[in-house]
């Protein structure tokens, strides 16, 4: 029997670190700063590469990058685009740019599968996303993608990633497009894994005319992640400004993150003087470290 109990035990230890994994984890405490994973969305840099991305994060004095689908990979080779569909070299050498710069990837998105997908279709797909996600070793995933939920919800529990449902502003046109609401987010994740919630981007909520901090605290037990952002006014025709000197409510909004036990990433999404923003976002990054103290 001995031998036997040995074989027995050598495949349940290995299925335990296979099931450890597909655990993607909390994000490390050495990539935080003053207590929250602050860093920025690469879509902040979509005039330049992904690679360039990691630099300038790394300049703002941020720590952890949200990557995003479909930014070229490198300046010197434009045609070659960043995405789920990446081979292992292509990982292998954006981790070595990461580790380079002591950046750490956390997120992903915003990503979806298209709606003229089958179900079969889009099955795959969200592996395949999940799949990237666990390569990289990534907090969370972003999305907007409600509408496949029963196919997203069983790959967050299978591979322990979180997703956040994204909000761009408010459709005037498009009644059905709802995912600014966050009341509409409590709505269908009400019954979900509680790995399932909301990216909040407290721009768009602006843009739509919300108080980013009721929104934060409406989805209380639910936020996810952050594409946080100030803004000069509350509604149309403003644009992003460092954090504090705009009407977000930036250290209000810290404060209840920090009061729900908040421990996911906070992007900076800085969609304003596009091709010189590092200053600004080192602004940002920068507020963040000296909240509070």
């Amino acid at each position: 029997m001995r031998p036997l109990l040995h074989a027995l035990f050598i495949v349940v230890a290995a299925l335990a670190v296979l099931t450890c994994g597909l655990s993607a984890g909390p994000i490390p405490a050495e990539f935080k700063q003053n207590g929250f994973a602050i860093g920025c969305q690469a879509y902040s840099f979509n005039r330049y590469s992904v690679m360039e991305a990691i630099e300038k994060t790394a300049e703002a004095g941020g720590k952890v990058i949200e990557f995003y689908p479909g930014q070229k990979l490198t300046k010197e080779d434009p045609k070659a685009v960043w995405n789920h569909h990446a081979s292992d070299e292509v990982v292998a050498k954006v981790e070595a740019k990461l580790k380079e710069h002591g950046i750490k990837a956390v997120n992903y998105g915003v990503v979806g599968v298209g709606d003229g997908k089958s179900e079969a279709e889009a099955k795959t797909e969200w592996r395949q996303i999940f799949e990237f996600a666990k390569r990289l070793g990534l907090y969370g995933i972003t999305t907007e993608d409600v509408s496949r939920l029963d196919i997203i919800e069983p790959l967050v529990k299978e591979f322990d990633i979180r997703v956040g449902i994204h909000d761009h502003p408010r459709r005037a046109n498009d009644p059905n497009y709802r995912v600014w609401d966050p009341l509409y987010i409590l709505e269908v994740t009400k019954n979900r894994d509680a790995r399932i919630g909301a990216c909040a981007d407290t721009g768009h909520w602006q843009t739509s005319g919300l108080d980013p901090l009721y929104c934060i605290k409406t989805l209380k037990g639910r936020v996810i992640s952050s594409h946080l952002k100030d803004k000069t006014e509350i509604g149309g025709g403003q644009h992003d400004v460092p954090y504090g000197t705009g009407v977000g409510r930036i250290g209000n909004i810290l404060d209840e993150l920090k009061k729900q036990g908040f421990e996911g990433n906070i992007s900076v999404e800085y969609e304003y003087n596009w091709e010189h923003s590092v200053p600004e976002i080192k602004q940002c990054i920068d507020f963040v470290k000296a909240h509070g103290k």
